[in-house]
């Protein structure tokens, strides 16, 4: 529940509303979920709340949003590292996940939630959970940490990764029937759950993975309950082969025959998409969630975000998962997305701090669909809300909060995280989470899963 009110005060107050106001001596009152008032601190007449935060060297301002997770990979991260991609995800990272208990799966989700919040994601979208994982399980533990989410699940109906045939372990394939039974329970039971932080959505599997037949199913069933879907397009180049393959001319050509291209798709990744088809995703209002550390690692590729921006496609940021990433940190991501276009465009200016700040706080909002209760720090809004502390040696002098957040921080920087109104830490202390039990269930479900799986995982040097 949230707390009875919340006065931040004294900080360096990032609202992003409209104007992109910030007060430099400023504060935030908060009653139940919901932001009273921002502004400067001395305008303030309220003194007194149930919770009194003091903010002095903090950055104040929405908290983050991951738009790409995968909760279970939190479990096996750096399980398949400097590995080529079919290999990695056929010998390491399926086979791992294919054989999954829902107790993995939710000891995985709530230690993945726990680093998000230590770092200042308050928001996140799921894009793939796979009946193994334990659905039920994962939302009660969203619900009982207090994050909001989009948990969705995933819907395949065939065995294939891109234009490669029957290559997926089979611990992780479905049945279509099972998948669509599945969501619509969850989604009876979970979707507007926790006072509303719980959306449940279609995760549609890769391309080579999901028949047209149940492509459209699925833009048919999110069409009636009015809910979203995402799904990996464009992270390979053999995304491009498979459509070709089958006759199309692109990537949105293809989508387009199937009604995917619309404002509920959230698209991951997006590198292999053709400069000719960004204004085609703008029209149709797509999001893109960019993953840049993903997409380094795996040698993906570096999608067009500059230019998608200029064309105005939505985009916003995800850190993948574990194997991929190997953190969910989304100021390290931001990091990443501002430094990795300029030497692409040959352009210092191609991507800025405030522009990268937007992406992981309203482009994130805009992909979830709740850009209208919480994309902003503005009175009338739910109060998600962290606070950086910008008093370090790494982030000082401190004449640029914006720009030192975004080049020189990172998540350990992250003080305090409030969501709906409820203080989920403070002082870096998680308050709905035990971390010390946390970390040792996940080292020993690790063991058991490794020794399931008979992978071994160290370093290539010997240890003795």
């Amino acid at each position: 529940m949230p707390d009875s009110s919340i006065l931040i005060r004294n900080g360096y107050v990032v609202t992003m509303d409209e104007a992109r106001r910030i007060f430099r001596d400023g504060a935030v009152y908060v009653e139940g979920n919901i932001i009273r008032y921002v502004g400067s601190a001395d305008q303030l007449d309220i003194h007194g709340a149930d919770t009194i935060i003091d903010a002095r060297g903090h950055l104040v301002m929405p908290g983050l949003i991951d738009t790409h997770v995968h909760l279970a990979q939190a479990l096996i991260r750096g399980c398949a590292d400097d590995v080529a991609l079919v290999d990695w995800l056929k010998n390491y990272v399926w086979v791992l996940q294919g054989n999954f208990t829902r107790e993995d799966g939710q000891v995985s989700a709530e230690l993945c939630m726990a680093e998000m919040i230590k770092t200042g994601t308050t928001s996140f979208i799921e894009c793939m959970i796979h009946s193994r994982y334990g659905f039920d399980g994962i939302a009660r533990t969203v619900e009982r940490v207090g994050m909001r989410a989009a948990l969705s699940k995933i819907v395949m109906d065939s065995t294939g990764y891109a234009d490669s045939p029957d290559i997926m372990y089979p611990g992780m394939v479905e049945d279509a029937d099972d998948c669509l039974r599945e969501t619509d329970q969850m989604y009876r039971r979970w979707h507007g759950a926790a006072d509303g932080r719980i959306q449940v959505w279609y995760g549609l599997r890769s391309l080579g993975a999901v028949s047209d037949e149940l492509f459209r199913e699925v833009v048919r069933q999110v069409e009636e309950r009015g809910t979203r879907m995402t799904m990996h397009l464009g992270e390979v180049v053999n995304d491009v082969r498979y459509v070709k393959e089958r006759g199309f001319e692109n990537l949105t050509s293809f989508a387009d025959s199937l009604g995917l291209l619309r404002p509920e798709m959230v698209f991951a990744h997006g590198i292999h998409f053709e400069d000719r088809e960004i204004p085609v995703l703008a029209r149709h209002g797509c999001h893109i969630s960019h993953c840049p550390a993903s997409n380094l690692k795996l040698a993906s590729g570096i999608a067009k975000v500059p230019l998608m921006l200029r064309e105005g496609v939505h985009v916003s940021l995800g850190c993948d998962g574990g194997p991929s990433n190997n953190t969910y940190d989304l100021i390290r991501e931001m990091r990443l997305a501002a430094l990795i276009h300029k030497p692409v465009t040959v352009d210092p200016t191609a991507m800025n701090a405030e522009t990268v700040l937007e992406l992981a706080t309203l482009g994130g909002a805009r992909a979830m669909g709740i850009a209208d209760s919480v994309r902003s720090l503005e009175p009338g809004k739910r109060a998600d809300i962290i606070t950086v502390d910008m008093r370090q040696v790494g982030l000082s002098p401190n004449t640029n909060p914006l720009s030192n957040l975004v080049y020189a921080g990172c998540g350990h920087y992250v003080d305090t995280v409030i969501v709906d109104g409820r203080v989920l830490m403070r002082d870096r202390r998680l308050t709905t989470i035990d971390e010390e039990s946390l970390l040792e269930r996940a080292s020993r479900h690790s063991e058991e899963l490794l020794e399931r799986a008979r992978i071994e995982i160290g370093p290539r040097w010997p240890v003795e």
